[in-house]
């Protein structure tokens, strides 16, 4: 049976763990490495990795630090970050890397999902979408360049065109609600899912485990991704790896699938 998936997901910035707040302002947290071996322990449903300077810098990913990360990962593996080519994706994976996040470069080159897609399968093929709501009109835009540049794409039209395109899950991260921890954009999330079925994954906003339980309820079989919440403790945000124990796990999951069954 197919389960909600809680994902913590892990920027690095200088080859060192970062956490933004509405991607600005990036506190060092520590050494990704360490932060996976911890994970590893906890027995996290899978795991997300973005390097978050690669595009805007104009570089390609870091595969040393990719083939550390994958070797340490005791879990599926989502790398990002400077992905721009079938090649860099192949080797990505070779290393040992379960999926392939694309954004800055696939809304540059849509059909790079399809090249990817046909070589690795599309259920390795992530697509990105940083997204803001926009002042005046109170529409949704991608981003890019860490949040400092619109496109002026519609992330919805463009799920669509991405699953098309071949892409094998959506990841929707909404850079107002980043490191907020006030709560996912439940609006956000309900416009992304009725206009697209490939598996969805929501970021930007969890600050507190009834706020999983709330996406989870809602929209059922779906990726509940943080990172403050997984990284910080308590008001003053002490530095504290963390994740849902086993019995909360199963009591968020069994709650849903009592919904369903009712």
């Amino acid at each position: 049976m197919l389960r909600p998936r809680i994902i913590p997901s892990l920027l690095i910035r200088n080859k060192g763990l970062t956490k933004t707040v509405k991607f600005k302002d990036g506190r060092y947290i520590g050494d990704p490495l360490n932060a996976v071996r911890i994970f590893n322990e906890k027995s996290v449903d899978e795991i997300m990795v973005v390097d978050i300077d690669a595009s805007t810098e104009s570089r390609g990913p870091d595969f040393d630090l990719i083939r550390k990360l994958a070797a340490e990962c005791r879990m599926p593996l989502c790398y990002g970050g400077g992905i721009t080519t079938v090649e860099q994706a192949n080797r990505i994976i070779n290393s040992g890397v379960e999926k392939v996040a694309l954004s800055s470069a696939v809304l540059q080159r849509p059909e790079l999902i399809s090249d990817i897609a046909r070589e690795l399968g599309s259920q390795s093929v992530v697509v990105v979408l940083d997204v803001r709501k926009r002042l005046l009109g109170g529409r949704y835009e991608i981003y890019v360049k860490n949040g400092t540049k619109g496109t002026g794409l519609c992330p919805f039209e463009f799920a669509k065109q991405a699953e098309a395109l071949g892409a094998g899950e959506i990841v929707i991260n909404s850079i107002d609600r980043d490191g907020v921890m006030e709560g996912y954009d439940m609006g956000l999330v309900r416009k992304m899912r009725a206009v697209t079925s490939l598996p969805l994954t929501v970021l930007g906003g969890a600050g507190k485990l009834d706020d999983i339980a709330s996406l989870i309820n809602e929209f059922g079989i779906i990726g509940a991704g943080a990172g403050s919440f997984f990284l910080y403790k308590g008001v003053y945000k002490a530095v504290l790896i963390n994740y849902p124990s086993p019995e909360s796990k199963d009591a968020l999951f069994n709650k849903h699938f009592e919904s369903i069954r009712s």
